[in-house]
């Protein structure tokens, strides 16, 4: 998730007291111990030294770790299911699932629901270890200390010891995730032995530096997930996932989409939406189970890599915010919080939601890029009045650079200073790029903000100015500000450019590179061009005329193109937005038709003229084909701008 760093660890089996022991502490290489005692390896060394106290093999407890929090300790604030630290602590209240997220306000068996085991993990490693709940909570060392020990009772009751050997921990690491079904527990379990097998590093929020390294020999004990007895999931079979997820089906709310055939009605299907919940798992899947929720989505993902299938991909889920897109969309929701991205979106979320979004891509032939996986807060507004309130999410901090790495299509190329007329993706490094914003209580539903508060976090996007000087003001979308600036709100997505999002250079000044932007020239900075990549062959689109291009956007045939009977959709240009003579923006997709659906008969209405989906602003828009040219970017430039 994070660039590598200086630091290694002990190859699988070896602890650091037999190294101590054998006098071989300072050996070198990928088999190396972490020998570094600066602050930013503190971490590494605590997750070293507590699988020497509790005779884990260290690739075991860095591994679990690794999945269960991306190393962070997360400042000693709660993850959506009510864990705590780097080895992810469960100790959930009844206050927990009363407020916020869980929704349990009011109900009589609050009391019980929380009184799961399963659900006060930190309470039995404080009980293992002599350490206070407060200590478990609060200090990592104690953290990591709290969760090998309870690894290490999983481990001892399963097999009665604890083997040097790696894959004699399978059942024990199945049985941390909590989970109640053997499938889950199993994915769960096969996902850290995975990072196990490939190797990690990273450099967390806090600026600790971990890695493991790859140890591709490891073969787990898989009959062991035999000895939980766990649940059989009898709803497995009627989701529609890749093996490597952990997948039930469970039908969503009925007014909350459209029953379809696609792709076979010919209605395609060319994007997939990544949104989260703003509310916990269960919270989520039961809201959107609701028969009278008028939302729905296909998946919804929860924090430890569990999915829930809630509208075959055949049908149209009321997802996005805007009927063309769910027309041609599957929508996976994810436990967790915009305000708190970057906090608790989980590593085995990224990882089970790449497996999920490869295996949909395969089956219904969307392309692996960020044109046609998005966010939310990509999807354009269908009408003027809507297109202020559309909703923000995933937000600043999905990390998109590592999770189209995870799809194997990373942004590839050097950075270098772009050319105007060149096309350049946004590629700034999640890790190095910690941007200034403000979170105010409105933004953040786990009632953890009570006033306006300015928060630095590492974030996905440029922040685009209205000149080449960090004290220039921020550039304000039409539709959010007028002709005011913009602000450094967390929701305030109008002067942002995120990861993977293409646009044409306008002009470049020293460290500054200017981009056309939603009707405008927009400047960020781009020294060296660190934070952009040249992309070609990509579509360029401008005016074909003498006048500005209008945008749309939704894609409906024109009324007289319905049959007799059926009531025709209608669009209407967005009003604050155009594309001036002169300016040029990348068309994200080739130049579809137009089209509509009829549920009540199944009828498929497709127009004549096509519409090019073009990345105007941090959203995307429409352009009908026929009033645009549309040209390939090559290796030249026009020099001077386009």
């Amino acid at each position: 998730m994070h660039k590598s760093r200086r630091a290694v660890v002990l190859p699988v089996g070896v602890t650091v007291g037999a190294l101590v022991a054998g006098g071989l502490l300072a050996i070198s290489g990928a088999a190396q111990a972490d020998t570094a005692s600066d602050a930013s390896e503190k971490r590494q060394e605590a997750l070293l030294a507590a699988a020497d106290e509790y005779h884990v093999p260290p690739a075991v407890l860095l591994a679990l770790s690794h999945q269960q929090s991306a190393w962070d300790g997360h400042g000693g604030l709660p993850s959506t299911d009510g864990g705590y630290g780097p080895m992810n602590l469960t100790d959930v209240t009844p206050a927990m699932l009363a407020g916020g997220g869980a929704g349990a306000a009011g109900r009589a068996d609050v009391e019980t629901l929380a009184a799961d085991p399963a659900l006060h993990t930190l309470r039995k490693a404080a009980e293992l270890t002599g350490l206070s709940v407060r200590d478990l909570r609060e200090d990592d060392a104690a953290n990591i200390r709290g969760g090998a020990a309870l690894l290490a009772s999983y481990e001892r009751e399963l097999v009665g010891a604890t083997p040097t050997d790696p894959g004699e921990w399978y059942g024990a690491v199945a049985r941390y995730s909590q989970a109640k079904q053997e499938k889950a527990a199993a994915s769960f379990a096969d996902r850290v032995f995975r990072t196990m097998r490939a190797g990690a590093s990273a450099t967390t929020q806090d600026g600790q530096r971990l890695r493991l390294a790859a140890s591709p020999s490891v073969t787990p004990d898989r009959r062991q997930i035999d000895a939980l007895h766990l649940e059989k999931a009898s709803t497995a079979a009627a989701a529609e996932c890749p093996t490597t997820v952990d997948c039930t089906f469970l039908a969503g709310s009925p007014v909350g989409g459209q029953v379809a055939d696609r792709p076979t009605n010919g209605i395609r299907i060319d994007t997939i939406v990544i949104h989260d919940l703003e509310s916990t798992y269960d919270a989520g899947v039961a809201g959107l189970a609701n028969p009278t929720n008028p939302a729905s989505t296909h998946y919804v993902m929860s924090s430890s890599g569990a999915v829930t299938q809630m509208v075959p991909t055949k049908d149209i889920a009321f997802h996005a915010g805007n009927y063309s897109t769910n027309l041609h969309s599957i929508g996976i929701e994810h436990e967790g919080f915009a305000a708190h991205g970057a906090a608790w979106y989980t590593e085995s979320q990224y990882q089970a939601t790449a497996d999920l979004v490869r295996y949909l891509a395969g089956r219904f032939g969307v392309p692996l890029d960020r044109q046609h996986v998005i966010g939310h807060d990509n999807v354009a507004g269908p009408n003027s009045a809507l297109v202020a309130g559309m909703h923000w999410d995933p937000g600043y901090a999905w990390d998109w650079n590592h999770f189209m790495s995870l799809l194997g299509a990373p942004v590839s190329g050097l950075p270098e200073v772009p050319q105007p007329g060149q096309v350049v993706a946004i590629t700034p490094s999640f890790t190095d790029n910690v941007q200034t914003f403000q979170v105010c209580p409105s933004d953040d539903p786990t009632g953890q903000t009570p006033t306006c508060t300015e928060r630095q976090q590492q974030a996905n996007f440029v922040y685009l100015r209205t000149a080449p000087d960090e004290t220039a003001p921020l550039f304000g979308d039409q539709a959010i500000h007028g002709t005011a600036a913009g602000t450094d709100r967390v929701n305030d997505w109008g002067s942002t450019a995120q990861a993977g999002q293409q646009f044409v250079v306008a002009e470049v000044r020293e460290d500054w590179t200017a981009v056309w932007f939603s009707g405008a020239k927009v400047w960020f900075h781009n020294p060296d061009g660190t934070n952009t990549r040249i992309r070609y062959g990509v579509k360029i689109i401008k005016p074909a005329g003498s006048a500005p291009v209008a945008l749309y956007g939704s894609s409906y045939p024109d009324k007289a193109e319905y049959p007799t009977g059926l009531g025709a959709s209608t669009q209407a240009p967005l009003s604050m937005y155009s594309i001036p003579v002169g300016q040029a923006y990348v068309a994200t997709r080739d130049a579809s038709p137009t089209d509509d659906y009829f549920p009540s008969g199944g009828a498929v209405v497709i127009g004549g003229k096509k519409m090019y989906t073009v990345q105007y602003n941090h959203r995307v828009a429409l352009v009908y084909a026929n009033g645009v040219t549309a040209t390939t970017a090559t290796h030249h430039w026009e020099n001077g701008g386009v």
